[in-house]
């Protein structure tokens, strides 16, 4: 119905004459404004009717106010009267970074934006959406900027939809989903680099004049050397607990690009959309391209606060089931990798039922007969049960692991193919390849290509498949592991929409997929944290942060991670990586959806209790950090300790996580660590949990009050002779 509604004032408003388009305008607002509970988006609508972005900060008592902002700022002419724009457009006035260029079928590279019309729906109690149609003044060439406020998260989403009806294809050469515009003393961003095992690492900048650009080129996985998700300190450098930040990211799988320009007015434009790189798309007459969301919350009490701001925006509107259950797990992968038969399943069923948890997981090398999987060097593709280990088929384990009380989960990587495998031998004009060049293989692998319908179909045959000849089968892991190389499509006739159409094609699966198990309990794994980004997540439950699972490690990267994506989704396994002991590793799992990687029969007797018993408590606990607000109290980067503190909706219950960092003999903690989010008038008994071979500092009629946790705090006495601490805090009524 939006569509064809759409449609038709388009329609209608290019039958019109300028002159009665520009009748129609002068009869609206010239204020658009969009609020949340905590901070306002103003729009003004100018005599000429340019649309510029008046305002985004903290939201005004007085909203007749608005209109007076733009008299108090006396800078200096920009010459464009452009440099606010909310859609900056090129080849006329602009002369700074555009948010969209095109080549009209005349070749013509020029585009003028003027407004037309605006509507404001409220979508429901907490969800307002203001859309913004623009025109071309010359060329029937439309734009529809979207504004989607949810109000008690205090997140915004923006995204565009283009059109046009020119006689032939218009070729778009750069088309951002947002276009913000932010005045201030000074801009500090804080970003994210990395690399396979050394995600998410942060670095902190001064914004100068010039373009800052964060984007990718990697087609698939491609948060792999960089997230498009960040932070951005206005007037003052990044704080945890004060000042205005800008917190946020492109919901998109595919290429992105990110640039902040500090204009020469000394504000700054912020230009986020798909990355436009070897992507000039060609946009045929009357069809829509729907740029992706950049979702963003603007925090007024610093990064704590703009996290919490996501989480629970994440919850209740992206993840499947954001307020609900999750598995907790065991997988094969560290205890058989690819050499394992039913035996060994059956046998590992039974330890998941020993160990405490709920399902077990096979991971990689269940499939393959031509081309056995014993390694990663063939038979992606393939995706038929190996005969040899699995002679009765993953049947077999379902029924079994329902006899033995547990469920049942699976590995897939549908989306790629071994040059070794029998797909490739059949179907060689679905793989991505440059014909006439040599093959480049990550690890050992190439990408199927998504932009063709006839691959989707394949791949959506797989997944279903998987359940309806295994009914019962409870859970997917669904891994992606190339980047691509050589990137060209058999399919496209135009190659330069392979990047887009890949990623739109991969959306469409998953879409397929959830219509019809809108439920089922699915992990997204790119090779660790390469595809961590909300237009993936909207159809998983959980995401898997690392392939480094070296605890101490993984403190860092989830610590970096809970910056935008809430603990419920992040998948934390206790493995063997590392030299950190059996409680350090589990309680830094903890932090989010506990699994495991571990050889039941490699435990000594004391660590299988141990890890029994911490199953337990974190099952009467999981719901704190699943659910709870996220404080995090010490950061690692700037101390010897990481702490974390997740504290229930209505602040009678808390869980605190603590964990030295540093590993030198004198290393301790020597001093109180601060609360926050906790009821001052309230009181609450402090108890630790995890105690392993050594007893708690913690007395255990220890009663304190929130007024004296959030003022003084509580030193969880972490030493060399014991590195983490687990402390549950809870209402003394």
């Amino acid at each position: 119905m939006k569509q064809v509604n759409l449609i038709f004032i388009l329609m209608y408003l290019a039958n019109l004459t300028f002159a009665q388009q520009t009748q129609l305008r002068l009869k609206t607002e010239k204020e658009i404004i969009l609020e949340t509970e905590t901070f306002s988006v103003v729009l003004s609508v100018e005599e000429n009717n340019d649309v510029n972005l008046l305002y985004l900060g903290k939201k005004l008592v007085n909203t007749d106010e608005y209109k007076l902002l733009g008299k108090q700022y006396k800078q200096a002419h920009d010459y464009t009267n452009m440099y606010q724009s909310v859609y900056t457009a090129s080849g006329t006035r602009n002369l700074l970074e555009p948010a969209i260029s095109v080549q009209h079928v005349d070749g013509n590279l020029s585009l003028d934006l003027k407004y037309v019309d605006h509507k404001i729906q409220q979508l429901s109690s907490n969800q307002k959406q203001v859309t913004v149609y623009l025109k071309d003044e010359v060329y029937p060439f439309f734009v529809e900027l979207n504004y989607l406020a949810n109000y008690t998260e205090n997140v915004i989403e923006q995204w565009a939809v283009l059109k046009h009806q020119e006689k032939k294809n218009v070729t778009l050469t750069k088309y951002a989903s947002a276009n913000l515009s932010l005045k201030g003393k000074d801009f500090y961003l804080k970003s994210y680099h990395g690399d396979w095992i050394a995600e998410m690492q942060p670095e902190e900048e001064r914004l100068t004049h010039g373009i800052k650009t964060l984007d990718s080129k990697l087609g698939s996985r491609t948060n792999l050397f960089r997230s498009s998700y960040f932070a951005l300190a206005i007037d003052n450098p990044i704080a945890e607990n004060e000042g205005l930040v800008l917190m946020g990211g492109l919901d998109w799988s595919g290429n992105f690009k990110v640039d902040f320009e500090k204009d020469p007015q000394d504000n700054l434009r912020i230009v986020a959309g798909i990355n436009n790189y070897a992507s000039h798309y060609s946009l045929a007459p009357n069809k829509e391209l729907v740029t992706p969301r950049f979702s963003y919350t603007l925090s007024t009490n610093g990064t704590g606060e703009g996290s919490r701001n996501l989480h629970n925006w994440a919850r209740s509107n992206k993840l499947i089931d954001g307020y609900g259950e999750r598995f907790t797990l065991l997988n094969n992968w560290e205890s058989t990798y690819f050499d394992f038969d039913e035996n060994k399943i059956f046998n590992l069923l039974e330890n998941t039922k020993e160990l405490g948890v709920d399902l077990f997981l096979l991971d990689d090398g269940w499939f393959g007969n031509k081309y056995p999987r014993n390694a990663d060097t063939s038979a992606l593709g393939d995706w038929v049960e190996n005969k040899t280990k699995l002679p009765n088929g993953i049947i077999s384990i379902v029924k079994e692991a329902k006899k033995t009380g547990v469920e049942f989960g699976i590995w897939v990587e549908p989306e790629m193919v071994s040059p070794k495998s029998e797909l490739y031998e059949k179907k060689p004009k679905w793989v991505v390849k440059q014909q006439n060049r040599a093959e480049f293989y990550f690890r050992n692998q190439l990408v199927l290509d998504l932009s063709n319908p006839e691959v989707q179909d394949y791949m959506y045959g797989i997944l279903d498949d998987l359940f309806t000849k295994n009914p019962g089968l409870a859970y997917i892991k669904w891994d992606c592991n190339a980047v691509i190389y050589n990137a060209h499509s058999n399919y496209l006739e135009d190659q330069n929409n392979f990047y887009v159409d890949y990623t739109l094609g991969l959306y469409k699966v998953l879409e397929r997929f959830r219509a019809k198990y809108p439920k089922i309990p699915m992990m997204l794994c790119s090779g660790g944290g390469g595809r961590i980004d909300y237009g993936a997540m909207q159809y998983f439950t959980e995401y898997w942060p690392s392939d480094n699972t070296d605890a101490l490690d993984r403190i860092y990267i989830q610590y970096e991670n809970s910056m935008f994506f809430p603990a419920i989704a992040s998948a934390n396994h206790v493995t063997t990586f590392g030299k950190q002991d059996i409680k350090f590793r589990i309680d830094v799992a903890m932090m989010g959806k506990v699994g495991f990687d571990l050889n039941l029969e490699e435990l000594t007797a004391d660590e299988l209790h141990f890890a029994q018993e911490a199953i337990k408590s974190y099952d009467k606990y999981k719901h704190l950090v699943w659910h709870g607000d996220l404080y995090r109290l010490a950061n690692p980067r700037e101390t010897n300790h990481a702490s974390l503190a997740y504290v229930s909706k209505d602040k009678s219950a808390a869980v605190m996580f603590n964990y030295l960092t540093s590993y030198s003999q004198v290393s301790k903690t020597t001093s109180p660590i601060k609360f926050g989010g906790l009821d001052a008038a309230k009181k609450y008994s402090v108890t630790e949990i995890n105690l392993y071979k050594s007893g708690s500092y913690i007395p255990s009629d220890l009663v304190l009050t929130g007024d004296f946790l959030m003022k003084i705090g509580l030193n969880p006495v972490l030493s060399k002779g014991k590195r983490s601490a687990v402390l549950i805090l809870k209402e003394v009524k």
